[in-house]
């Protein structure tokens, strides 16, 4: 096994740091004028005959955010911070909706407005104002201020502890679908939110979250059904005559398995670090419950870190060389067998993240060893040595596949997953990268 793919050689944090800086290049002309982000081609040029949508303007916004604190030799950060300007000016401009509030889901090229009020890229919204206000971008605060009180209006389900899904664009019709992709990313900004403000009312509502889906996952042996209706029953059958849905496909999702035990562990370090007054993880803490001195806390801490432990085994268990080949299949059905095989990109950078996130947290030299394979194979086949970035969508064989994802829409999985592995394990990614970023020293 080549060191570039072993976690801490210096020849990997080279491998990590080098690929997170060509994503930043590979994406740089994502802004249109008005701010919003194009949708990327093959090779990075924009698509301005696609709309340009709200989630994706802010996770290009958090990447560029993210990217202007690096402090890599030889960036420029100023320039990245810029860029991350734009796309916060694009989320408070033209795809803000003045009359109704929230935001709208796009932008057709005509200049029409995308319909509905989407939980998936209100959650986005707050993620993209959390690294902003991190990384010191103007409107920042602003920005965070209206979305939360957006969010917390029509998508917060304060009785169920649940994000609802989707409304009409004006916010008068709410739709019975519920899902957990919308919840799982809510997640993700409710905890940077609560990492960037310090307010963790939104880490408790993290909490409730996933105290639903660990319930979810406990009944299905660890496998997530992914879709629910207004009074949170399962809707297993739902999208069986489209199973590649983007959004909302058939079946059971390993990537979402993977992504949300990655979470779960953030969650968990951060909130009994944090009632033990010991403060977020560091990049090197190994065996982190074994460091928190309150029984009580470190056997919850434990407890949910076992969870994840067990969500990502059976997730990369079902998908990983399913059928054969390398890479990590798209979906299953609840009792595990393949049903769409196309290998996606994102599923496999949170896997890189999470085997990363849980050799920190456990010192298991198992998941040191995931981690190198996933990387030689993010090596050899996903990544695009020749127009950058990595491929999104990749058949059993490697072929480049547009059924799903055709070009590269934005670069925000691949560039997490470059430096995650790096971070501190109870920190989210902005509000971590500012001091505890290793290549960079």
């Amino acid at each position: 096994m080549d060191n570039k793919y072993l976690i801490d050689s210096k020849e990997n944090k080279e491998f990590m740091l080098t690929n997170a800086l060509r994503l930043l290049e590979f994406g740089r002309r994502f802004p249109a004028p008005g701010g919003s982000s194009y949708y990327l081609g093959e090779d990075g040029t924009p698509c301005a005959d696609k709309p340009r949508e709200t989630w994706i303007t802010s996770r290009m916004a958090h990447v560029y955010c993210t990217g202007s604190m690096l402090g890599a030799p030889g960036t420029d950060a100023s320039y990245y911070k810029a860029l991350a300007g734009r796309a916060i000016n694009g989320l408070r401009g033209e795809l803000k909706d003045t009359e109704n509030g929230g935001w709208f889901s796009g932008i057709d090229p005509d200049g029409s407005v995308l319909p509905d009020k989407m939980c998936y890229a209100h959650a986005f919204v707050i993620l993209a104002a959390s690294s902003a206000l991190c990384a010191g971008v103007e409107g920042a605060k602003e920005l965070l201020d209206d979305a939360l009180a957006t969010f917390d209006r029509y998508f917060w389900d304060e009785d169920e502890g649940m994000t609802r899904d989707s409304w009409d664009t004006s916010f008068k019709k709410l739709d019975p679908y519920r899902g957990l992709n919308a919840n799982m990313h809510t997640v993700e900004a409710f905890l940077a939110v609560a990492d960037a403000t310090g307010n963790d009312l939104y880490r408790e509502r993290a909490g409730r979250i996933i105290d639903r889906v660990i319930a979810w996952a406990g009944e299905n042996s660890y496998r997530i059904p992914e879709h629910y209706d207004e009074n949170w029953e399962p809707q297993n059958d739902l999208n069986k005559d489209n199973p590649a849905d983007p959004f909302k496909p058939y079946g059971v999702t390993p990537g979402h398995g993977i992504e949300w035990a990655r979470l779960i562990a953030q969650w968990a370090v951060s909130t009994y670090r944090r009632d033990n007054n010991e403060g977020a993880a560091g990049s090197d803490d190994i065996n982190v419950t074994n460091q928190i001195k309150d029984r009580k806390n470190k056997l919850l801490a434990g407890h949910y870190i076992d969870i994840a432990s067990k969500l990502y085994g059976r997730a990369v268990d079902d998908a990983w060389c399913a059928d054969g080949a390398e890479g990590l299949v798209y979906t299953t059905d609840l009792d595990g067998k393949p049903i769409i095989h196309d290998r996606m990109h994102w599923t496999l950078a949170e896997a890189i993240n999470t085997s990363a996130v849980l050799y920190r947290i456990t010192g298991e030299d198992r998941y040191a060893r995931d981690l190198a394979v996933l990387l030689e194979y993010l090596d050899k086949h996903v990544m695009d040595h020749k127009n950058g970035s990595w491929f999104h969508q990749l058949d059993a064989q490697g072929n480049v596949l547009t059924t799903v994802w055709p070009g590269k829409p934005d670069v925000y999985h691949a560039f997490q997953a470059m430096l995650i592995p790096y971070l501190g394990t109870g920190l989210s990614i902005a509000s971590a990268i500012k001091t505890e970023y290793l290549p960079r020293q």
